[in-house]
């Protein structure tokens, strides 16, 4: 009886302890743009963004690093060839991204929806 106690604390703490590595950042899973092309974000920093329908299939368009639904890094906008400094924040089932180039001076935003 002893041993089985010691073995189920020893069960616990370890799923305890493995907690925070099972809790995905909010911006983890799977993103639909306006246009009806689905992202798909993994990683676990940085977080890498992969076209997952369409036109680009297969093709990334960046990674962030962040927390807590803000993320920073870079944006491919794969139909412009261009790459923005960009940034992404999670509220709920919407993710916004956007980016600049040329040091600000062109800015581009777009709001996509968690897709399940």
């Amino acid at each position: 009886m002893k041993f089985a106690s010691i073995a189920m604390a020893g069960l616990a703490a370890g799923f305890l302890a493995a907690g925070p590595a099972f809790a995905a950042e909010p911006i983890v899973g799977k993103w639909q743009r306006p246009n009806g092309t689905v992202i798909s974000y993994s990683g676990s920093g940085p977080y890498c963004g992969t076209v997952m329908s369409g036109e680009y299939k297969g093709k990334s368009i960046g990674c962030m690093n962040g927390t807590g639904g803000s993320y920073k890094g870079k944006v491919n906008k794969l139909d412009e060839g261009k790459t923005y400094s960009g940034k992404a924040s999670v509220s709920g089932s919407s993710l916004k991204l956007s980016g600049c180039v040329l040091g600000g001076v062109i800015c581009k935003s777009e709001t996509l929806t968690r897709v399940k």
